[in-house]
């Protein structure tokens, strides 16, 4: 091939702000590369680009385990090799002190999928897997449609943890719904035995956890020693699940919330296509999320003028009703000059349980559905 005909590929960086476990599955691994790949695989063979997109994987311990030093480290070493965009970090804790070096730093785009707010900014961009506002509207939905007027609050110490309390207290005021019950616990597992007999001795219709998920994992046991059976509700930190099996179990029999649903055309059609390749179909969020994010660079990358971390930041801006993968049939992707979260319609949550047999989960609702 000659000279005139080859280019460098165009490097993205995937920030993942938390170590995964040695027990994590290959498989899950590969869900964590593979959609990117596919997308832009197929873009390359149907000619939407003419250079290969190269993912720059970076794995560092940000909080709640680790600190936020090690992310924004991270964050600079990709950099340093050359991403025009970062996918990360993604933990709330950690974009909020990551987006000010952004800012004053790095001045590029980075793209992530947590739920707060705060995170969002001239180069900061959203696919919030739930958000600290929207979920705690859904849990009242969720609570009332069900009957229940009182709730236990179980509450990670931690940002998340405090900004999902506090925009619940208001959506449970205005359906109805007392809570009864506050009880703080830690962001990592540790024994909460304490806290959950307190919830117990206050006796509500339902318990909420609130957090990033590690601190629900002794929740379940205690439970079952106080013979206490409660419908409970749990955040995004529900697609932890699938991460090994001691998740797994800390989460059955809790209603959570997720963005996989089995009716959108556009997520299954590109589970077909996934198959096809790879020989596996995954049945949890993931690949949709990558899905997602993947198709949204892409049309960012064939509308960047040049190919640069600026041309690629305003390219954003200009993504409009991408059909997504992720969330109930008809959501769709969008961004602006002041829009920075991209999952648009009620739909792009849903609520779905794990079921016992430690593989499946089910649909339970939609958020918005009822009008």
């Amino acid at each position: 091939m000659s000279y005139e005909s080859t280019a460098h590929p165009i490097k993205i960086g995937y920030l993942m702000d938390f170590r995964l476990p040695d027990s994590y599955p290959k498989d899950m691994l590969d869900d964590l590369s593979f959609p990117f790949e596919l997308v832009f695989a197929e873009a390359l063979e149907a000619g939407l680009i003419d250079r290969p997109v190269e993912v720059v994987y970076r794995e560092v311990e940000g909080l709640p385990k680790g600190s936020v030093k090690a992310v924004i480290d991270g964050f600079g070493e990709l950099v340093d090799e050359g991403c025009l965009v970062v996918f990360g970090p993604n933990i709330t804790d950690n974009c909020v002190a990551v987006k000010e070096a952004i800012e004053q730093r790095f001045h590029i785009p980075a793209i992530a999928v947590t739920g707060t707010d705060d995170w969002l900014g001239e180069w900061t961009f959203a696919f919030p897997q739930g958000s600290m506002t929207d979920e705690p509207i859904f849990w009242a939905d969720l609570l009332a449609k069900a009957g229940h007027r009182t709730v236990g609050m179980l509450v990670e110490r931690s940002l998340i943890g405090e900004s999902y309390l506090r925009n619940f207290r208001a959506a449970a005021a205005r359906k109805g719904i007392r809570v009864v019950a506050e009880a703080p616990i830690a962001q990592t597992a540790q024994d909460i035995s304490a806290a959950v007999r307190a919830l117990h001795a206050a006796a509500p219709d339902a318990l909420v956890h609130c957090g990033f998920g590690f601190g629900i994992v002794f929740i379940n046991p205690v439970l079952r020693e106080l013979d206490w059976d409660p419908p409970r509700y749990t955040s995004t930190a529900f697609q932890n699940a699938w991460v090994n099996p001691v998740m797994w179990e800390a989460f059955t029999g809790w209603i959570g919330v997720d963005q996989f649903d089995e009716e959108n055309r556009v997520g299954q059609d590109f589970l077909d296509r996934y198959e096809k390749r790879y020989g596996r179909r995954p049945q949890y969020v993931l690949p949709m999320v990558n899905h997602d994010v993947a198709q949204t660079l892409l049309r960012a990358f064939t509308d960047a003028h040049p190919l640069s971390p600026r041309g690629v930041q305003e390219a954003l801006e200009r993504v409009k009703m991408l059909p997504a993968a992720a969330g109930a049939p008809g959501t769709r992707i969008s961004f602006g000059k002041w829009t920075r979260r991209a999952w648009m319609g009620a739909g792009y949550l849903v609520a779905r349980r794990l079921d016992p047999d430690g593989v499946t989960s089910h649909l339970v609702d939609r958020f918005g559905a009822d009008g």
